[in-house]
């Protein structure tokens, strides 16, 4: 059994750099319990309004926890990451930021929804819609191997800002080391998500996270790889789903149409205004490729969890 650290919500870095003095160091089996801050640097409040998008302060977007040595890691080692536990602080929130995300011409003025999720298992976007929690860093990844500075987004083949929403607790991430000791960073925790967070935000949240890492000599893996037993979507399964689909030459546009035609389905369905049918679009639709072989065509199919509506 491996030891059990503690890395405060102070240790925080805004770029990857290998160059980074860490700030902790472990040993192979170790666990660590992170604090961490929502992706905005505490920036939005449970008191925030809209106009808080619109005057934030890039340079303090994606405060990652660590970096954290793993000790015996070297370049072309793999670094396994299990994800033990995952707890939000109470709060999350989901914002359209105007220039960001899939739909960001036709989405361009700043709109901001604050969730409470003290319940912990799920959170109300209005009585009758109830959205279950499925915590998740939206960004985990090792230092890259080039010096210099990086911006968090996007993401690398040493991971990063994946936002893959299966990167729940029981998951194994597998990520290639870059430099000795690996260097990991986590943070921009998601309370829930759908797959392609198509606003470009999920429920961010502060959060708990724990974490325990190995390191494996037995294999070397190009990009970031992952182990998850079970369902991947078993808490929205139980009623079905209605999908949209998008037809296009074009993947982007393929998911552009998809969601476009979700929202609609949204808004005249369940009478949402166009903002809160995009934001619940981002947090609990998936998108998902269900072609790419019958060219010139390619079909993206927006998913929505019918088990939300009660």
């Amino acid at each position: 059994m491996g030891h059990e650290y503690f890395l405060p919500p102070e240790k925080v870095h805004f770029v990857w750099n290998n160059a980074l003095p860490p700030a902790l160091e472990i040993e192979s089996g170790d666990v660590v319990v992170y604090d961490l801050r929502d992706v905005t640097d505490n920036q939005i409040t449970p008191a925030s309004t809209a106009d808080a998008l619109t005057s934030l302060d890039w340079s303090r977007i994606y405060p990652l926890g660590g970096p954290v040595f793993v000790k015996g890691a070297k370049p072309g080692d793999v670094l396994e990451v299990e994800i033990l536990d995952l707890h939000p602080k109470g709060w999350g929130w989901t914002g359209i930021i105007p220039g960001f995300g899939l739909l960001e011409e036709e989405f361009n003025k700043p709109y901001l929804r604050i969730w409470d999720l003290s319940a912990g298992d799920h959170t109300l976007l209005r009585e009758d819609i109830c959205i279950p929690l499925d915590p998740f860093c939206g960004t985990m990844g090792v230092a890259p191997g080039e010096k210099g500075e990086f911006p968090v987004m996007p993401p690398g083949r040493f991971g990063g800002n994946m936002d893959i929403r299966h990167l729940t607790r029981g998951t194994t991430l597998l990520l290639p080391v870059q430099v000795e000791g690996a260097l990991f960073s986590c943070g921009d925790c998601h309370a829930a998500q759908g797959d392609g967070e198509v606003c470009v935000t999920g429920i961010e949240a502060p959060m708990h996270v724990a974490l325990r890492f190995r390191v494996r000599k037995d294999r070397s893996i190009p990009e970031p790889q992952f182990f998850t037993a079970g369902p991947l979507t078993s808490k929205y399964d139980g009623k079905g789903y209605y999908a949209t689909t998008g037809i296009s030459p074009d993947l982007m546009e393929a998911s552009r149409k998809a969601v476009r035609h979700m929202i609609e389905h949204l808004v005249r369905t369940y009478n949402l205004t166009p903002e809160d049918a995009y934001v619940l679009c981002s947090v609990v639709v998936d998108l998902k490729i269900s072609e790419v072989v019958d060219k010139p065509n390619w079909i993206v199919t927006a998913y929505l969890p019918l088990g939300i509506f009660v």
